[in-house]
């Protein structure tokens, strides 16, 4: 039980107990007065008595009520005192309800501090996982940064070794410069006595010209023939080369696994003609399918000419010759090569007329080389790669180089690097379409057999 009720309860029965305590009933122990005696006619009479036994009573009376109010003064006073015990308690009793509600608030919030630490807990995994994640991928980054880094060491090294080359290659340059010096020097002196040489036989011409008609006539053939076996300067051939190459698009089309497979090959190329068709010549190489690598039948077949800055023309077809069908053409027609702007190069009449020939790589540069014969390969010539002349540029015969005439004639195109296939008739052994006439045509047969027929050549032709 609680310590404040029980006194409350405890003041409440000694109040009642005071309240209901009858104080008049109490009489006072009364000495024992010793009897009086009679005296003579002076004694006391018995009324006398009377009134001296009630004023003794109304003494004793008046004493026992002092003594009772003093009780009751005194009970008045520990009431007042136990009311203000009364009062303190209750005021401590608020006081600890206060505090007790104050302990409570404080730990609801402990509970709540309690709950926001689990979650900061939980949150604090958390962000240690992430920061984990986090490290891990800045380890990856940094793996990578370093793997790109030795990337651009390696490039670094090679773009210095490139340096070093193009050094070499202006220091050849500088060479090459004297020696085209030299010759536009001996170039000019030809030129002034081959200018004198037709002066003298303008003049011889001028004489003879009024009376012997043959001999003009033999006159104008020496004049064509000394222009026909005239050699041209190689530098004069690669300028007219670059000049006339057209750009030429193959592209190729077929259904794949996960949608439209689509083939695209850029390649100059230039226009030949055998005095009645004229044809884009090129290398199998040089076309869409230069890999025989698992041959597919392409839907549609594209060839595009274009030239800058709007003209665009489509080719209607492509053909690979009886000579080798490594060897491709492209028929064009005269409205096509009139609008590209490109010189139609013509077959060589007599390609044995020089020794030697100038070939061609449109990439790398161009030299002259002698070729010979070989009786076991008839319509191919081999190429003496050990006498090959560089004028410019570093680099070997290849697939695809054009080989000229020292007259600015073609003379036939390298089918590999040591054999060039020398060009009379452009007879095609294949033909494969372009743009939707071909889709029916099977393009994978025709290559299967082309490269069975080129697997079937001689090593060296290979």
């Amino acid at each position: 039980m609680n310590k404040t009720l029980l006194l409350i309860i405890i003041d409440f029965l000694f109040l009642n107990l005071i309240a209901l305590t009858h104080w008049e009933k109490v009489e006072p122990v009364r000495q024992q007065q010793p009897p009086v005696p009679q005296v003579g006619a002076n004694a006391a009479t018995k009324d006398q008595d009377l009134v001296e036994t009630m004023k003794q009573s109304l003494a004793d009376e008046t004493a026992a009520r002092e003594a009772l109010e003093q009780k009751l003064s005194q009970a008045g006073n520990d009431l007042s005192t136990r009311e203000q015990g009364l009062s303190q308690l209750q005021a401590e009793r608020a006081k600890l309800a206060a505090s007790l509600a104050e302990s409570q608030r404080n730990a609801q919030e402990l509970d709540r501090e309690a709950q926001a630490a689990k979650e900061e807990s939980s949150l604090t995994k958390e962000q240690l996982a992430q920061l984990q994640r986090d490290l891990e991928e800045k380890r990856a980054e940094a793996e990578r940064q370093a793997k790109q880094l030795a990337a651009l060491s390696e490039d670094q090294a090679k773009a210095r070794k490139q340096i070093e080359g193009l050094t070499m290659a202006v220091v050849v340059g500088e060479n090459e410069k004297q020696h085209l010096k030299q010759q536009a020097a001996e170039l000019a002196t030809q030129v002034q006595t081959e200018r004198a040489d037709r002066i003298k036989v303008q003049e011889s011409t001028a004489q003879l010209a009024h009376g012997v008609g043959e001999l003009a006539q033999n006159s104008g053939a020496l004049t064509k023939e000394i222009r026909e076996n005239r050699p041209i300067n190689p530098n004069v051939l690669y300028n007219d080369f670059q000049k006339n190459r057209v750009e030429t698009t193959f592209t190729a089309t077929r259904k794949g696994l996960f949608g439209q497979v689509n083939k695209t090959k850029q390649t100059p190329t230039v226009f030949v003609t055998d005095g009645t068709q004229i044809y884009a010549l090129l290398h199998l190489n040089d076309t869409a399918f230069s890999d025989f690598q698992g041959n597919y039948d392409w839907s549609k077949i594209g060839v595009a000419f274009d030239r800058p800055p709007a003209y665009h023309s489509e080719g209607s077809a492509l053909e690979f010759l009886q000579l080798d069908p490594r060897v491709v053409v492209v028929p064009v027609t005269q409205a096509q090569a009139q609008a590209l702007g490109a010189k139609i190069y013509p077959l060589a009449a007599d390609p044995f007329k020089f020794p030697d020939a100038v070939l061609i790589d449109g990439e790398h540069g161009y030299g002259e080389l002698s070729f010979k014969l070989d009786p076991t390969q008839p319509g191919f010539v081999r190429v003496d790669n050990r006498f090959f002349k560089r004028i410019f540029g570093d680099f070997s015969p290849r697939a695809g180089d054009l080989v000229l005439s020292h007259t600015g004639e073609l003379l036939g195109i390298m089918v590999n690097r040591n054999y060039c296939a020398l060009l009379r008739d452009f007879s095609p052994s294949a033909t494969l379409k372009t743009g939707d006439e071909g889709k029916d045509q099977h393009p994978a047969q025709t290559l299967d057999s082309i490269a069975a027929r080129i697997m079937a050549m001689p090593q060296g032709m290979q």
